[in-house]
């Protein structure tokens, strides 16, 4: 492992949970939005996200936990943002323009499956796991500083 290893892999971390911050604040943004550019609801999306594992890893530890097989790992990259296309909830309003003209659900209005509640959750997970990368990096660069002291 390199010096700048693990600043490089919180960095990989503090970029995948600014992405998930930005994802969540706009489902809250368009938590009312009923009518889309693609036709219908807005539909909430998700970060999916996926480790970087070091396949040229050199070493090997029988102590290795097992989802460390493949190497000690190089952080996180995004694999998707995935749309969740289970249907909103539906409202009865005949007299909104968006609402279904036809067919069984006549009347209502389909409004966008954004819980705020469980956005505002994850919205804080994000910002907390963010922290957490950013207290990793303060803490090699203080490691860092003591090593120089040493050779002193």
């Amino acid at each position: 492992m390199g010096l700048f290893t693990s600043i490089n892999i919180a960095a990989t971390g503090m970029a995948a949970e600014r992405l998930r911050s930005d994802v969540i604040s706009n489902n809250i943004a368009n938590a009312s939005t009923t009518r889309t550019q693609e036709g219908g609801a807005f539909k909430k999306s998700s970060v999916i996200l996926r480790p970087v594992s070091d396949q040229s890893a050199q070493w090997r530890s029988p102590f290795t936990p097992g989802a460390l097989d493949n190497g000690p790992g190089k952080g996180v990259k995004v694999l998707e943002i995935k749309k969740d296309t289970t249907q909103g909830r539906l409202v009865y309003d005949p007299d909104h323009p968006d609402a279904i003209k036809s067919g069984p659900n006549a009347g209502y209005v389909e409004y966008p499956n954004v819980n705020i509640v469980n956005e505002m959750v994850d919205l804080i997970s994000a910002s907390r796991a963010y922290e957490a990368n950013a207290t990793v990096v303060d803490g090699a660069k203080d490691m860092f500083k003591a090593a120089l002291e040493i050779g002193r």
